[in-house]
């Protein structure tokens, strides 16, 4: 059985885009991601290009209103920044909430470079809580145990 998370943040622009992305890419068939946003724009540019850069194509993701998971159940529901708790709503299905209170690089200010650095230093920290987040359900779950025996 698969372990079903949703990242939420508030626009789904950027940090659940790349959370979502990294858990798709290090997970692999462990897990059915999805992401969502409590107020969704469009899909960041700049998301794009830094996740570009270390080999993952997020060009064909978009923004998905948070709403549209309710009815669903969840393992895990991951709230990747502050200001989502206040306007998420209960989604009543999910066993788990989560909170990596991350950085909104899509503040950021100043040039095209300074810019990149910021979403460089935040999609790092995410992908360093995805392999957190994997290593601990494999833990827990038992299957570093089973992938260890089988290599």
């Amino acid at each position: 059985m698969k372990i079903r998370v949703l990242f939420v943040c508030t626009e789904n622009s950027c940090r659940s885009q790349m959370a979502e992305a990294f858990l798709r890419r290090h997970g692999g068939d462990d897990f059915e991601v999805l992401s969502g946003g409590a107020e969704p724009t469009k899909l960041n540019q700049m998301a794009v290009e830094v996740m570009k850069e270390i080999g993952i194509d997020i060009s064909g993701h978009h923004s998905k209103d948070v709403a549209q998971f309710l009815g669903q159940n969840f393992h895990y529901i991951v709230r990747v920044c502050d200001k989502v708790r206040e306007q998420c709503p209960i989604l009543p299905g999910a066993i788990w909430y989560l909170d990596w209170s991350l950085e909104d690089p899509g503040r950021a200010q100043g040039s095209h470079a300074a810019c990149l650095r910021v979403f460089r230093r935040v999609r790092d920290e995410i992908e360093g809580h995805v392999l957190e987040f994997i290593a601990r359900q494999r833990l827990t779950d038992g299957r570093i145990a089973n992938a260890a025996g089988s290599g």
